[in-house]
C-alpha cells in the first residue's frame, strides 16, 4: 500500500476542506492552506487508539509517564537534546501554550517581540493578552534567506520587554535557524533580562543538510531562560487528538508557568490522545524516515518547477512542509493576487499578508499532499500564468 498517496478527505470534517466556501467563495479550490497533511496518520498511532477502545470505559484520565518517557526518549535521539520527566507537562495545542506563558511571564503592558511574517496566532496572543506588539520585520538577504538583525532589534526593546516568541523552524519561510543564529539571539535575551518562548513544533520535518538545534539545549544559561514548545502533531498528522506538551527546565519558570496552567484549567488531556502521543513518539521512527523522504520529494519538484517559472520565485525551504512563495514579480496587489490563484489556478492557498505585512506579495502552499497532486497543482499554476501571458 502506498502510505502517501492521494487520500479523500471531502465530505468529513476536515478543516481545510469545509472551509473553502467561506474562505475562497468557492468551492472549486483544491485546498493547500492549512498546516496538516492530506496524508494517512501512521498506522502505529491509529492500532494503539484502537486496541485503546477494546477498554469499554473512556473516562477522565492523566498523562502517563511512559507517554511523557517516549517524548523524552525522541528528543534524545532525534534532537540530543536531554529532558528531565519534571520538565514536562501536558498543553492542548501549541497556541494555548503561548498564551499561558504570555500571561504566566509577563504584565499587561509589557513588550513581545514577535518576527514578521510568522504564524497569525503569535500576533493574536499577544494583542489578546493586552501585551504590547514588538514587531521585528525579518529580512530576506541577497540569497533569499530570511535573517533577523539584532543591531536593529536592539533598538526596538524598552526595559518592559519581557518576552521574545521564536518559531523554530519558522512558519512560514522555511528556516533553520543555524547554531551561531540562535546562540547570539540567546544571549541577546540573557543581556536584556528576555525570556525565550520558542515554538518547536515543526522540528521533525527538517530537510539535509540542515539540523534543528532545540534552543533549550544550546547553553545551561539558555536552558533555564526557554519554555520550549513541542509536540507530535505536525509530525505524525495527528493534529486532531489536540496534544502539546511544555517543556520548562527552570524551577522558578516553571512554578510560575504552572500556577498560570492551573487558573485556566485545561487539564490533563484525553485518554484517546494519550495513547496516540506515545504511539507516535515510540513507534513512529520508521514511518517518519518515510514521510522525510517523501516530502523532499515534493520539496525538490517544487524547486524544479520554480527554476521555469521566473515570475514566482521559492523562498529555501529547509524545513517544514510550507513553501513560501515569492510573486512579488507579478505586479498583483494583495487581493488580486488571492484571487489569481483562486480563480485562475483554483487552489486555495494561505495569502502572505495574513502572516504579517512582511508577507505581502507572498503566498504559502502546503506540499504535505500525494506527489500527484503536487504535480496538478503546479500544472495549474502554470497554465493561469500561460494564460494571463497570452492576453
Amino acid at each position: 500500500m502506498d502510505e502517501f498517496r492521494r487520500i479523500d478527505r471531502s465530505g468529513t470534517n476536515a478543516e481545510k476542506y469545509t472551509l473553502r466556501q467561506k474562505l475562497f467563495g468557492t468551492e472549486d479550490v483544491e485546498p493547500m492552506w492549512v498546516a496538516d497533511m492530506d496524508i494517512a496518520t501512521p498506522e502505529c498511532v491509529i492500532d494503539a487508539v484502537k486496541e485503546r477502545l477494546n477498554h469499554p470505559i473512556v473516562g477522565y484520565e492523566v498523562m502517563s509517564d511512559s507517554a511523557f518517557e517516549a517524548q523524552i526518549l525522541w528528543m534524545k535521539e532525534h534532537h540530543g537534546f536531554r529532558i528531565e520527566r519534571d520538565w514536562l507537562t501536558y498543553s492542548p495545542s501549541v497556541v494555548a501554550s503561548i498564551g499561558c506563558a504570555i500571561r504566566a511571564f509577563s504584565n499587561e503592558g509589557d513588550g513581545v517581540i514577535v518576527m514578521d511574517p510568522v504564524y497569525p496566532p503569535f500576533y493574536s496572543m499577544v494583542k489578546d493578552n493586552r501585551r504590547s506588539l514588538i514587531l521585528h520585520p525579518l529580512r530576506r538577504d541577497t540569497e533569499g534567506v530570511y535573517r533577523f538583525d539584532l543591531e536593529y532589534l536592539r533598538t526596538q526593546i524598552t526595559p518592559q520587554t519581557k518576552l521574545l516568541l521564536l518559531c523554530s523552524p519558522h512558519n512560514p519561510v522555511g528556516r533553520v535557524w543555524s547554531r551561531d543564529e540562535l546562540t547570539e539571539l540567546g544571549q541577546f535575551c540573557l543581556n536584556h533580562g528576555i525570556v525565550i518562548i520558542s515554538d518547536e513544533i515543526h522540528s521533525d520535518i527538517v530537510y539535509s543538510p540542515h539540523r534543528h538545534f532545540p534552543f533549550a539545549s544550546l547553553s545551561e544559561a539558555l536552558r533555564e531562560n526557554t519554555i520550549t514548545l513541542i509536540g507530535p502533531g505536525k509530525t505524525f498528522n495527528m493534529a486532531g487528538f489536540s496534544i502539546s506538551t511544555v517543556c520548562i527546565a527552570s524551577e522558578e519558570l516553571r512554578e510560575r508557568y504552572e500556577a498560570e496552567r492551573l487558573r485556566v484549567h485545561w487539564g490533563d488531556g484525553a485518554a484517546l490522545s494519550h495513547t496516540a502521543f506515545e504511539a507516535a513518539y515510540r513507534h513512529g521512527s520508521s514511518w517518519h524516515r518515510k514521510l522525510i523522504g517523501h516530502l523532499d520529494k515534493n520539496r525538490t519538484l517544487l524547486n524544479e518547477w520554480a527554476n521555469n517559472h521566473p515570475l514566482i520565485a521559492l523562498s529555501s525551504c529547509e524545513a517544514t512542509y510550507l513553501a513560501w512563495l515569492d510573486c512579488r514579480a507579478l505586479g498583483l496587489g494583495d487581493r488580486e493576487l488571492r484571487e489569481f490563484f483562486v480563480r485562475e489556478a483554483n487552489l486555495g492557498l494561505s495569502p502572505g499578508l495574513s502572516f504579517g505585512k512582511e508577507g505581502s506579495g507572498y503566498m504559502r502552499l502546503n506540499f504535505a499532499v500525494a506527489t500527484e497532486v503536487l504535480e496538478n497543482a503546479l500544472g495549474r499554476i502554470s497554465d493561469a500564468l500561460k494564460r494571463r501571458n497570452d492576453v
